[in-house]
Parts: C-alpha cells; sequence; structure tokens
C-alpha cells in the first residue's frame, strides 16, 4: 500500500513539474510549423493558443500541435483560414478532432466537414473582412486583405505592442493593403515559398526577417533563388532547412529561433 502511494504522490509530482514548466510565460509565441501546407501555431501573452490555416495532412498538423499545448488543454481560441484551399484547410480537421475552438474564422463560405465538425462543437464562424481586429490574449488580429474569389485568401497583421508579424500566405500579390505598411517595420513576414518576391508593394516593406511558408501551389516550382530572396531581409528561413520557426517577443522586440528536422 505505501509503494503504492509513493508511486502516486511521484506520478503527480512529475505532473504538476511539466504544468509548472508549461505556464504562460506572457510573451507571444509564433510557430511556423514544418508541415506539408502552411500552418503557424500562435500563443499569446496570456497562454490562448490560436491556429492559423492548418497544412495538407489532419494528423500531422495534430501532432505538431500536440507538442506545444498543454496535456489538459483542449480548448484554442480561434482557429483561422487564410485560404480554403487543400494547402491550407484540412489539416483543420485532425485538430476540431481533438480541440474545441472558441470562434473560427474564414475569408469564404466553407461547406462539408469544417463546417460540421465545428456546428457539432457549438463554435461560431464569422467570416473574414478587410479592416477588421481582433484581440486573442493580449494580442491584435488585423484582417488587411480579403480576397473573395472561390476558396478566399486573406493578408493578417499580428501586433504586439511594437511587434508586427505580418502573414501572406492567403492573399493575392500586389495587395494595396501593404501599401500602408511600407513606413513600419515588420519583424516577421511569412509568404509563399512559391510566389514572386518582386511585387513593389512588397519589396518597400521594411522586413526585418521572412519566413517563407510551403502551401501556396506547393507542386508548381520557385520563381527565384534562396540567393535572390536575400534582398527581402536580413534574416530568411524556411521550414525544410530551419524545422521549426518559432518566434518570441516581449512587445519591445523579437527574436527568432530555429528547431532544425
Amino acid at each position: 500500500m505505501r509503494q503504492w502511494l509513493h508511486t502516486i504522490i511521484a506520478f503527480g509530482g512529475i505532473l504538476a513539474f511539466i504544468a509548472w514548466l508549461q505556464r504562460p510565460d506572457g510573451q507571444l509565441h509564433v510557430m511556423l510549423l514544418p508541415i506539408r501546407g502552411d500552418a503557424l501555431l500562435i500563443r499569446a501573452p496570456d497562454g490562448s493558443f490560436t491556429l492559423i490555416d492548418g497544412g495538407r495532412d489532419p494528423t500531422e498538423v495534430a501532432v505538431e500541435v500536440g507538442r506545444y499545448l498543454p496535456f489538459w488543454q483542449r480548448r484554442l481560441a480561434a482557429i483561422v483560414l487564410t485560404r480554403t484551399d487543400k494547402e491550407h484547410l484540412p489539416g483543420q480537421l485532425g485538430i476540431l478532432r481533438r480541440y474545441r475552438p472558441d470562434v473560427a474564422f474564414t475569408p469564404t463560405i466553407v461547406e462539408g466537414e469544417w463546417r460540421e465538425l465545428l456546428n457539432e462543437l457549438v463554435t461560431p464562424i464569422r467570416r473574414l473582412r478587410p479592416g477588421q481586429q481582433f484581440n486573442l490574449g493580449g494580442i491584435r488580429l488585423q484582417v488587411l486583405a480579403v480576397n473573395d474569389g472561390k476558396e478566399g485568401g486573406a493578408v493578417l497583421l499580428i501586433t504586439h505592442r511594437a511587434v508586427r508579424i505580418l502573414i501572406h500566405t492567403g492573399g493575392s500579390t500586389g495587395d494595396p493593403a501593404l501599401t500602408a505598411l511600407a513606413d513600419q517595420p515588420i519583424d516577421l513576414l511569412v509568404y509563399p515559398w512559391q510566389r514572386s518576391i518582386t511585387v513593389p508593394e512588397l519589396t518597400r516593406l521594411h522586413l526585418r526577417a521572412v519566413a517563407f511558408s510551403t502551401g501556396y501551389e506547393a507542386d508548381q516550382p520557385a520563381l527565384h533563388s534562396f540567393t535572390e530572396r536575400r534582398q527581402l531581409a536580413p534574416y530568411l528561413y524556411h521550414p525544410n532547412i530551419d524545422g521549426v520557426i518559432h518566434l518570441i517577443s516581449d512587445g519591445r522586440r523579437a527574436t527568432i529561433t530555429t528547431q532544425p528536422p
């Protein structure tokens, strides 16, 4: 009996230690996950999580997200789609089978299993509109542009005090919404590897780092070499080379670390 009691106490101590390690640290964490397609996991300063897109494979993204969420947590602050194509949406199905988001955002109406799962979870679905702003656990998510085409497409800006992360995985090239950002420093741009980097609105941005996503038209050849892309920013990252690309910010400055595969 005493041995069982010691085992229970030891196991409880291990769980308490893990919970202590996973407590909120008051900082913003943005992780570009190394999966097929696009998926960004955001941990807000209050410890809540938001998933933007989800990649091609439901199991793949669920495994990656499970590495960061505390083992007891089964809720997300939000899930967001920038596009509703095969590079962004399917992975969210795996997430919705394991977690319950408080709200879901999409640039266009989505039918099928994604919507059915959200209805079962009684999660409200909201359409993204240009100019919208949302508070997600102490950070601001701003919708800069939305393409109303068949698969939609949204350009998003995450702001944490003086730090800005621009997510351009779902919008069309040449979005005029980027013009307003020309004089503002962007700590990280998330941008598709297959897209052109010679868009005037893009080249005018003051970028500190670029993380290339793999989702948009993933089966098409890239238009530029890695060397040519160095004109964009001092620091360039790609999941196939760097693994998890992890931005951490206290709101004044941002640092980026990687976990090579």
